[in-house]
Order: structure tokens, then C-alpha cells, then sequence
């Protein structure tokens, strides 16, 4: 017999474990505060080109660029080459994913408290008809 359910079971865990690492790549790349601050720089100004970029931080080219490379990798930044130039572009719809993170992460601490919640309510009504039946 073929359980068609434990297919189904290993796909869903595949999908999971895929959107575990895209988040993951996420949240690596703007746990840097420079990384963080290149791209808020992107969302204020636009299109920038990497030298332009590098002028606002006390380090080398070269160590921008990795910076860049790493949310390059994420998928928080675009970069388009027009001859020697690179130009960056922020593209901040990756950062949903993060914010579905978060909302599933707030929706399972909700489900939690509310079930705290009727447990001591119900701990409550059990103490309270003890104190009834006492008296």
C-alpha cells in the first residue's frame, strides 16, 4: 500500500528547510551594522555606485564591496555593471520574508498565551468552587 501522506510530509519539510535557509541568508546579511546602513542608504538615495557608497564608511573598497556581495547573495541588492561602474540597486521585498517570520513567531506566542490564559481561568473557577463548597 502507498502512504501518499508521507510524500507529502518529506515535500512540506523540503519546503520548509528551503525557506529556512533563503531566512537564514536573510538574517545574516542585516545582522551587520553596515550592512544594515548601505542598505537603508539604497532605500534614501537610490541607485548608488559602489565608490559613492564606500565614501560614507571609514574602510576600503574592497571591504564595501564583500559587504555588498553578502547582501548581493541575500538577494537585498541588485547590481547592474555599466562598463567599470557598478551600480546598486536595494530591492527590500526579500525583507517580507523576515516579516513573515516574525508574524508566525507572534501568532505561536499568541496561540500560547491564550492557552495560558483558559488554564487559569480554569485553574480560577476550580479555586473558587473549592472556596464555594467549603463554606
Amino acid at each position: 500500500m502507498i502512504d501518499y501522506f508521507s510524500n507529502t510530509r518529506i515535500f512540506n519539510h523540503m519546503v520548509e528547510y528551503k525557506d529556512n535557509n533563503i531566512l537564514s541568508e536573510l538574517l545574516k546579511a542585516v545582522s551587520d551594522t553596515t550592512r544594515r546602513s548601505v542598505l537603508t542608504k539604497l532605500c534614501q538615495q537610490g541607485t548608488s555606485r559602489v565608490t559613492d557608497l564606500a565614501n560614507y564608511y571609514d574602510m576600503s573598497l574592497n571591504a564595501v564591496s564583500k559587504h555588498i556581495k553578502i547582501l548581493e547573495k541575500a538577494g537585498l541588492v541588485k547590481r547592474t555593471t555599466i562598463g567599470r561602474t557598478h551600480w546598486i540597486e536595494a530591492n527590500i521585498e526579500k525583507l517580507n520574508r523576515i516579516d513573515d517570520w516574525s508574524k508566525e513567531l507572534k501568532s505561536i506566542w499568541e496561540l500560547r498565551l491564550d492557552k495560558l490564559d483558559e488554564i487559569l481561568i480554569v485553574t480560577k473557577e476550580k479555586k473558587d468552587d473549592r472556596s464555594k463548597s467549603r463554606s
